[in-house]
């Protein structure tokens, strides 16, 4: 192994770590009441949110005024994101996650399950990882008491 070699490896382990962290912050702000303004940050001026059923979002503004609004859909919500597969190629990558959540529908204060994928494109920006598209899968949404077995809707 060569120091070429050995720094290439060590970049993209770094390169990896970064993507989780941007990841972690996404989920951190999301679970702080939909911080609207981190959450934007943390995307390229034309990125894209596609959250399915959820809605769509197309650049940085759009994804702003989006999560504005969420708390008025969602009025509590715990992202537990896991199993990552994630691909650098140079200053580009991929990523996939799972999700798995609790929420509370602010209609009616229901409580619900939720689980979905996220499939995800990022960007290296002067040194930093950003997400370039984000786009979520529905499994499923179910109230938390009758679980996805019984009472299965997305």
């Amino acid at each position: 192994m060569t120091l070429e070699s050995l720094g290439r490896r060590i970049q993209a382990l770094e390169d990896v770590e970064a993507i989780k962290n941007l990841k972690a912050r996404y989920c951190t702000y999301c679970d702080d009441s939909y911080d609207a303004d981190s959450i934007a940050s943390l995307f390229v001026e034309d990125a894209i949110w596609d959250g399915g059923i959820r809605g769509k979002a197309e650049g940085r503004e759009a994804i702003r005024d989006f999560f504005l609004r969420a708390p008025q859909r969602l009025s509590f919500a715990v992202h537990m994101v896991m199993n990552p597969i994630i691909e650098v190629d140079g200053d580009q990558a991929t990523g996939i996650w799972y999700l798995f959540q609790a929420c509370t529908y602010a209609e009616g204060q229901r409580p619900v399950w939720g689980s979905a994928r996220y499939d995800e494109e990022y960007v290296r920006v002067d040194g930093r990882w950003m997400f370039k598209t984000l786009k979520l899968t529905s499994f499923f949404w179910t109230p938390f008491d009758k679980g996805w077995v019984k009472s299965r809707f997305a």
